[in-house]
């Protein structure tokens, strides 16, 4: 009887397994006859807009079908990938993700959602690398050894501003003393604007920057780089060395971009949503686009992207946990 039983379940396991692979073939084949919605979880006019439209734009031309950019910002993303997450898991909502949200758990108290369990890694689209840089005006260093002298001989002495206590650039600067063992003095703005602001005016010393906003300031003079948290070095700032070539070994900082769906997304759309965004990365303008921005493109398989991700969630976390940076 032990023996019918379990032939019995498993059969009803096939039979499942069978019948939903027919649903989401069905599914696929109907799919899309409306609107997709790109879900950006950040302020319209931003960073993230710069790869999200020219994105939603030419995989609408590819799936026939519009796709609407859907800004929905708030408690640093967090508030647009909660609505995202609880979104029917039909292939009509996306989401932009990026590096912070997959440490969001770790620093809020109630995300609304756990990235890993919630959302299907879809696409990469692109990774910006961060410069550590000084102004030279404010602290006269020309490389990241005169800089980390310059920092052991006065702990906390040097002012380093972040876009925000919790953010990417307030967790690399713990990376970067974790690495060096040295103390810099934190400085939190509310946004990366303001930071730079106070940055070319000289009101603090250095700061991480996103290498394609900080170029033009470091190619005129008024600010100089240091290093790029990066495995090599960027086109548009061929003459900044790497952390590793500065002597800081296993520091990379960047921020990422990637196209998300709901965790239950029949795997066929899953599958036709990638190829149209790697069709779209393909595209020479896109691909200017990118470079004016100092981003790389990236052409990667689903699983590909999913491990990354995965690996990113990991490092960040541990980053976030022992910066011990807790947000409502």
């Amino acid at each position: 009887m032990t023996d019918l039983r379990r032939r019995s379940t498993l059969a009803g396991l096939l039979a499942l397994a069978g019948a939903t692979a027919i649903r989401d073939e069905a599914c696929a084949a109907d799919w899309p006859d409306r609107p997709i919605t790109l879900i950006v979880p950040f302020p319209a006019g931003g960073g993230s807009d710069l790869f999200a439209r020219p994105i939603a734009a030419r995989m609408a031309t590819a799936l026939s079908q519009t796709i609407v950019v859907d800004n929905r910002s708030g408690a640093g993303g967090t508030i647009g990938t909660a609505v995202a997450a609880r979104a029917v898991p039909d292939g009509y909502t996306l989401l932009l993700g990026d590096t912070g949200l997959v440490y969001a758990p770790t620093i809020y108290q109630k995300p609304g959602f756990d990235f890993g369990r919630d959302f299907a890694p879809l696409s990469a689209l692109a990774r910006v690398p961060y410069v550590l840089v000084v102004n030279p005006a404010r602290l006269d260093v020309s490389t990241l050894a005169e800089f980390i002298v310059a920092a052991r001989k006065a702990p906390g002495g040097i002012d380093i501003g972040s876009a925000g206590v919790g953010t990417l650039t307030h967790l690399a600067i713990g990376l970067f003393e974790e690495r060096t063992g040295v103390r810099l003095n934190h400085v939190p703005y509310r946004g990366g604007a303001p930071m730079l602001q106070d940055l070319l005016a000289g009101q603090i010393s250095a700061a991480f920057v996103l290498s394609g906003v900080v170029a033009p300031h470091v190619a005129d003079g008024k600010l100089r780089g240091l290093a790029i948290a990066n495995r090599r070095r960027e086109p548009i700032l061929a003459n900044v060395p790497t952390m590793h070539e500065a002597g800081v070994k296993e520091l990379r900082t960047a921020i990422w971009f990637g196209l998300f769906a709901p965790a239950a997304t029949p795997g066929p759309i899953l599958d036709r949503l990638h190829g149209a965004a790697q069709n779209a990365l393909r595209d020479p303008e896109i691909r200017r686009l990118w470079a004016e921005q100092g981003a790389r493109v990236e052409l990667e398989s689903r699983a590909e992207f999913a491990s990354f991700v995965a690996r990113e969630s990991e490092r960040w976390n541990r980053v976030a946990k022992a910066a011990n940076v807790r947000l409502e």
